[in-house]
This record gives structure tokens, sequence and C-alpha cells, in this order.
């Protein structure tokens, strides 16, 4: 036999002898359930199609701080909440069907600060750390240098075209991420006058707290809900809540009189009784500051109740808007992930984005695909880190474990799946050999590399999620000032 006549015969006896034993007769995985959720997955893509009309509604949700490690983490975790093992837990953000990579740094710093990147996502346009709103022409802290340097924001823009206006943040409102919606500032920590410079005040700058009052474009904040109340208040008054705080004002105004002056048909609230009154219906306006400084971390906030949670918030705030004819924008930030990652806490950041993720769920539910863009993203990320080999279901929060048997180092000690780069978990010495229980704990520090007062930023890419009019205009990895771009696309602000 020739040397092809036998390939050929060869060839054919493989394939009779594979076809007999249903080898290539049927794919023999077909039946796994893992195999089966990747069918369906393909028909749902395959069904998708772009919403390429304009949009009526925008609503911007903004982690700060939330790295895709603490997506991934905190998915786990309320999994585990649940009594699952976790890892096959969705959140309602992972459910949105347009995803794209955002690059996070500042004009001017490779790790970037939240003033920078949220002013990119409401402005368009990249600029420092630090500042609000103005451009990179603007060094932090001159106030001569703003005039002429601001960059007008979404809200703005969406305010002088008749919509409504919402900002709703668990941190304090005049905080960076807020304060980018309202206000444009050389500095972002001039949230009230005692902040500033006597330069910066006879140069004509206002502070943080005061633009948000004055805000003059179309007819203002229809809603805002956060904390920060001393920012607003003379340092000779008592908080309402607290009368060992007082406010941090020393120019002797009230700024929060000043608004009820400005919007008598508005309502001034500051705790769940004042929220809860609240009828969406019958409320024209509302400014809501729930705490003298940042509102509690959601771990915090069950065990009293009163504070209004950043579902809630989201919720009525949504109501409110949604009764303008012309639409609505609004941001939405869980500020405190952020400051729970800056303390090595990670059971608070997980929890945090737990309640983020509640808020985001409720939003979709409310409104439409067809008529309203919901953008979920963050500002930057964090130095937190899985790591190690735990096996599926191991508690997050937990020790690493493997095949039923702690991990452990080179010298012997246990370590968890969670850790930081740097932050205020790490030690002196050697590092400590950590139990289970201190693990798990709701106030334990997670251990860090390096030691420092308050854990940092981390410079890596954020996700952002999209759904709705002009979502899938998000592709690839993008620049973070491309978010307003494709809000700005799907409003036809500009146009």
């Amino acid at each position: 036999m020739n040397k092809t006549l036998f390939i050929s015969a060869l060839s054919a006896a493989l394939s009779t002898a594979f076809i007999s034993h249903g080898a290539f007769a049927a794919v023999p995985q077909q039946n796994d359930v893992w195999f089966k959720n990747g069918q369906r997955a393909i028909e749902q893509a395959k069904a998708l199609k772009p919403i390429d009309t304009k949009a009526k509604n925008v609503i911007i949700f903004i982690g700060d701080g939330m790295s895709v490690g603490t997506m991934t983490a905190s998915r786990i975790y309320a999994g585990q909440k649940l009594g699952n093992t976790g890892e096959e837990y969705q959140l309602s953000m992972d459910t949105m069907p347009h995803v794209a990579m955002s690059k996070t740094y500042n004009t001017d710093m490779q790790t970037p600060d939240s003033a920078g990147t949220a002013s990119a996502i409401v402005t368009g346009v990249k600029t420092k750390a630090g500042i609000i709103s103005v451009d990179d022409n603007v060094r932090r802290g001159f106030c001569s240098t703003v005039k002429g340097n601001e960059a007008k924001t979404l809200f703005e823009m969406a305010a002088e075209k008749g919509k409504a206006l919402g900002v709703v943040s668990t941190a304090r409102l005049t905080h960076a991420t807020p304060a980018v919606a309202y206000a444009h500032s050389a500095d972002r920590d001039w949230e009230s006058d005692a902040a500033m410079t006597n330069i910066a005040k006879n140069q004509g700058c206002k502070d943080i707290a005061d633009q948000f009052v004055n805000f003059d474009f179309g007819d203002g904040f229809q809603v805002a809900f956060g904390g920060g109340r001393r920012e607003f208040m003379p340092v000779d008054m008592k908080d309402p809540e607290n009368a060992d705080k007082t406010g941090k004002r020393k120019d002797g105004r009230n700024l929060i009189t000043e608004w009820e002056t400005r919007y008598p048909n508005g309502e001034y609230i500051y705790d769940r009784k004042g929220f809860d009154a609240i009828d969406p219906a019958k409320t024209e306006r509302v400014f809501g500051l729930f705490g003298n400084s940042h509102m509690e971390y959601e771990i915090d906030r069950q065990k009293d109740n009163n504070e209004p949670s950043l579902a809630e918030m989201t919720s009525k705030a949504i109501d409110m808007l949604s009764k303008n004819k012309d639409g609505y924008v609004m941001m939405v930030e869980a500020g405190r992930i952020d400051h729970a990652h800056h303390a090595g806490n990670a059971a608070r950041a997980f929890e945090d984005t737990v309640a983020y993720d509640d808020a985001i769920k409720l939003a979709l539910e409310k409104t439409s695909s067809e008529d309203t863009l919901i953008i979920v993203t963050a500002d930057h990320a964090h130095t937190m880190i899985m790591n190690g080999y735990a096996e599926r279901g191991n508690p997050i929060l937990g020790l690493s474990k493997t095949k039923g048997k702690y991990s452990e180092d080179e010298f012997g000690k246990k370590y968890t799946t969670i850790s930081y780069g740097n932050g205020p978990g790490a030690v002196k010495e050697g590092r400590a050999d950590v139990t289970q229980q201190e693990a798990t704990s709701v106030d334990y520090l997670q251990q860090s590399l390096i030691r420092l007062g308050s854990e940092t930023h981390s410079g890596e890419d954020v996700t952002i999620f999209a759904r709705g009019p002009k979502a899938w205009l998000f592709q690839g990895t993008v620049e973070q000032n491309y978010i307003f771009h494709v809000m700005n696309e799907a409003l036809e602000l500009t146009k």
C-alpha cells in the first residue's frame, strides 16, 4: 500500500472509531451545568440590541474607591451572607449589559484622588488632583487661577435644559465627589470658609457649601442627600443630634437657613424621622444632611437606623426627580467604601459596597432602559488584594484555607485572603499569627505590607457598567473623562 492510500485508510478508520464511541457525535459536556449556563449566556448576548435613542434621564453611580478586587470580594461576601459559597453570586451591577474599563490617572498624578477623577466624569476633561470641576490650568490652592478655567458640568448643562437635578452621597455633601456636581474650586478642602485662606477669600473664591446653596443654573437641585451639616453651620451652633459637636463656619452664616429662605417651598431634614416624613408626590424640593460629618458606615447605620440607607435615599430621589417632564440627572455616591479602605477595614468596605449595589438594584427596577441611562463606576481603586489559594467557599474575610488546612507563610504563620499593600494594618516587627476569630471581626484591620496611618489609593483601572440609551458606547478601555461624553451624547445637551 502506498503512503497516500495508507493515510486515507487510517483516517477513515479513526473517524469510524471516534463516531462509534460518540466522541464527535455529541459534545460530551453538554449536560454539565456550567456548559448549559454558558450556552444560555451566549443566547442572551446574541439577543441584546443597542439602544440608540435619546435619553431622558441619567443616573451616574460612583462607588468611591470600588476597585475590581473590591467588587469581587464584595460579591463573595454578599453570597456568603446568604449561606452560599459566594463565588457564583451576582451583584446587580454584574447584570448590566455593557462594560468597559476606565483609566483613572489625573493630569499630574499616576495614582489619582477623588476630586480630579470625579471632575473628569462630570466635565469631560481630565484635570489635576485636589481641584473641583476646573481644568488643568488651575493650580491647587490658588484662587486667582480659577476664573476662566471653570469646566462646565453635566449638571449645569442639564439644568439649563430644564432637567431636575439630584445628588446623593453617604459622604459629606461638600466632599470631593458630590462637590463636582455643583462647585468649581481650586481646592477640594475648601468645604467651608474656615478652610480657606484669607487671600482666596479676598480674591473672590467661595467655599463649596456656599456654592451649593447659591447654585444658580436652571431650577437648581431638587434633591440633595448626604452628610456634612458642620460645613453649613456657624462654629457657635450646636449640632441638632449631638450637642458635643458644632458647625465649622467662621463667617457667622447659617447656610441651612439661607437655603430655607431661598427655597420657601423646600424641606430641610436631618434624621430618619424627617426623611420618612417626606412625601415625594407633595414635596417640591428636599435638602437632607444626615450627620455632622460623613454618614455612618452601613454596618453601624443598621444598629440605630437613624439614617436612611443609600438605597432608600436613591429611591426617594428617583420618585421626586421623575416628576419633571423634561427628565433628570442624578449622581449617587457610595462615599464610605473609600473611607473603610483607607482605614484598612475590609468588612466595612464590603458592607458598604453591598449597600451600594442595593441602591443600583433599586434604580434598575424603578427606571426603564428605554429612556434612562444608568452608569455604574468608581472614581479610583485601592491597594486591597485577594491572595493565597483559598478553596471555594472559604470565608472571604477569614484565613486562607485549602483542603481544610489553613495556609501558612514560610515562617509557619497563617494569613487572610484579604490584605492591603499599605495602611494601618502593618506591624512594626514580625507579622502577627492572626486567628480566625480576629480575622472575621468587623473591626479587624487587615494586615498590610507598608505601615501608613491611612491606606492609599491605587492607580489601577476601574470598571464601567452601563444600561440604557447609548450604553453600548462603552467599549474597551477608555479615559475616565469619556464617561461624560457618553452621558452628553445620550442627553444631547450640546446639540
